[in-house]
């Protein structure tokens, strides 16, 4: 069984999916951009957009019943390769050890023209 996931602290999906999705006790997000919950990106920078993609998860997991402490893997895509070490120090404030598994890639393009996008996945417990 799945559920989905809404909140309306984080932007609403952009297309036919959920911002998350429970489904045998773990939380599966869509990508969150660094949009406020109005769609509006937020900031200039990738590092400024990371801050406010991880606002927007943290928001979709507490929906969910889950937390930031709880993510076990992200997904980082990043329109330019060269805002790694940017963001990697955004993403440093707000995860904790143990720390999730991760992936990072560069990519030709995210929606909205924005520079980064983050996906978790989380336990609820």
């Amino acid at each position: 069984m799945k559920v989905s996931v809404y909140t309306n602290k984080a932007p609403e999906a952009i297309g036919p999916y959920s911002q998350a999705v429970v489904a045998n006790g773990m939380v599966y997000t869509s990508g969150q951009l660094g949009m406020n919950a109005e769609g509006v990106l937020q900031g200039e920078t990738a590092a400024e957009q990371a801050e406010q993609s991880i606002q927007n998860l943290k928001a979709v997991l507490e929906e969910a019943g889950s937390s930031i402490d709880n993510v076990v893997k992200t997904t980082v895509f990043l329109a330019d390769i060269n805002d790694f070490a940017s963001v990697n120090e955004v993403y440093g404030k707000h995860f904790t050890k143990p720390y999730p598994a991760r992936s990072a890639v560069e990519v030709a393009n995210l929606p909205k023209g924005a520079k980064v996008e983050i996906e978790v996945v989380a336990t609820l417990s």
